[in-house]
């Protein structure tokens, strides 16, 4: 029982220490080591699983819309990177450069991938040539680049996994319905297979995407009340166009430019996971995202027929497209159980020689540690029964944890009060100058998280901050 009981005393509680909590959390369920680079993280294989499933479901509905997969190169030459200024300087402090090939000094400097526009940009300029050429609906899977100071596994790192759409339209309204398409396919991929909840809208000017003419989000709460943006879509308009050049002939045989959108995920969705459903036992995966959604577990699995009947309902349950494994390593059944509940497996099965007497097994929940006795020939039905009941409710108690942590201020004394004193997001009227953004950062590091785009009730007619006249609603919080 002592070694049953440190796998548990290994995390630190959420309630004591988050951050701490967080670290160990992503440290002993085994999804990350870290590495010998600062910043760069090892994706142990229950990590990389996690992402290879998010990669399949979001490629999935990305290719229902019509979006076909590319790959461009790593490295971007500086005189490619600076054609476009706006973007160039929002990228700059955490550009990787290469300088050297081999020990010779290269004759202009390789900027490591930190986004990809400028390079479908130069691509594009020559894959576009007609209106018939258009739309382009493309995609890659790779990782990126950027030097940041401060790093946090799957939050914050210097080289991470993604994927970013880079498309290019004939009008302004196509580009526009494609960055809003996208933003909407992100925040179903979170409610459906994440059971996650998010907040859908439209960045400020002071938040949006360095070169874009329009930002949208979708901004998701932690448990600890600070807000994560889970996904952006930006529409670039014609902007990046004009500075490559990328033109096309329309029907009427006249130059027009192109517009475009780029719209991107990380691996920093396994962090939302881990914070929007974890508890101190360690991970708690919804279903449909879960690489093993049941682990059978046979208990006094020596006694003669337990092993056996074991994999006997781990093969029935894999005949029916259930992800399920068999533990039948030589740990005591306790440390099976403690070491389940860390990797967030969401339903175990439980049995031995009584179970097997009495023609039964028992299903114990990942999230509740509810415990049910099934009839042996009732498992099928009744683990895809509850897989979709967990999974259900692993969304609604998220939701009904982000709704209550949603609070209104009306005038800065409130705001102040909320912020400081109650986590989550403050909804506040917004005059939109950039001054008042600035005062909220300066005062309490808290930032504009969006404009939602179904809630957008005028809960005053004065800013938050201000006090002059509003119109805009704003999503207020800290952030990680």
């Amino acid at each position: 029982m002592a070694k049953e009981k440190k796998l548990v005393e290994a995390i630190t509680s959420m309630e004591e220490d988050f951050a701490q909590w967080y670290t160990d959390v992503v440290k002993k369920a085994g999804l990350i080591d870290y590495s010998s680079v600062k910043g760069c993280m090892i994706l142990k294989p229950d990590g990389y699983a996690i992402w290879e499933n998010i990669q399949k479901e979001l490629d999935r509905r990305f290719k229902e819309t019509g979006v076909e997969n590319v790959y461009l190169p790593m490295f971007i030459p500086e005189s490619l990177l600076n054609k476009e200024k706006d973007h160039v300087e929002g990228f700059a402090p955490e550009v990787a450069w290469v300088t050297h090939g081999g020990l010779n000094p290269l004759q202009e400097r390789l900027c490591v991938r930190p986004t990809s526009e400028t390079l479908f940009c130069d691509f594009y300029k020559n894959d576009i040539q007609s209106y018939r050429d258009l739309p382009k609906n493309y995609n890659q899977w790779c990782s990126v680049v950027r030097w940041e100071k401060e790093t946090r596994p799957f939050l914050r790192s210097r080289e991470f996994l993604w994927q970013e759409g880079h498309t290019a339209h004939a009008t302004a309204k196509e580009a526009e319905d494609r960055t809003i398409q996208m933003l909407n396919v992100y925040a179903d991929f979170c409610e459906e297979i994440l059971a996650m909840p998010v907040v859908r809208g439209k960045k400020t000017e002071k938040e949006k995407f360095a070169g874009a003419n329009a930002t949208y989000t979708i901004e998701a709460l932690m448990h600890d009340g600070k807000a994560l943006q889970s996904g952006t879509s930006h529409n670039f308009g014609d902007g990046f166009a004009k500075a490559f050049g990328i033109q096309y002939t329309d029907k009427e045989n006249k130059l027009q430019y192109v517009h475009q959108t780029s719209w991107g995920v990380t691996t920093r969705l396994i962090g939302a996971i881990i914070m929007v459903h974890g508890d101190d036992s360690g991970l708690a995966l919804p279903p449909q995202i879960a690489p093993v959604q049941v682990m059978v577990i046979p208990v006094q699995q020596q006694k003669e027929g337990v092993l056996k009947k074991a994999m006997e309902l781990k093969e029935r349950l894999k005949k029916e497209g259930v992800r399920v494994k068999l533990d039948d390593s030589e740990k005591s059944p306790g440390w099976k159980f403690s070491e389940q509940e860390m990797r967030g497996i969401p339903i175990r099965i439980e049995i031995g020689p009584k179970d097997m007497q009495a023609g039964q097994c028992v299903l114990v929940r990942r999230d509740t540690r509810e415990k049910t006795i099934v009839l042996l020939e009732q498992l099928e039905t009744a683990v895809k029964e509850l897989l979709e009941k967990i999974q259900n409710d692993m969304f609604e108690r998220a939701k009904t944890h982000r709704d209550a942590h949603i609070y209104d201020a009306h005038n800065y004394e409130e705001f102040t009060q909320i912020i400081l004193n109650k986590p989550g997001f403050v909804r506040g009227m917004w005059c939109g100058e950039q001054e008042c953004e600035d005062k909220v950062k300066e005062d309490f590091a808290a930032t504009a998280r969006c404009m939602p785009f179904q809630d957008q009730e005028k809960i005053s007619s004065v800013c938050v901050c201000c006090g002059k006249p509003a119109q805009k609603l704003v999503y207020w919080g800290k952030a990680y």
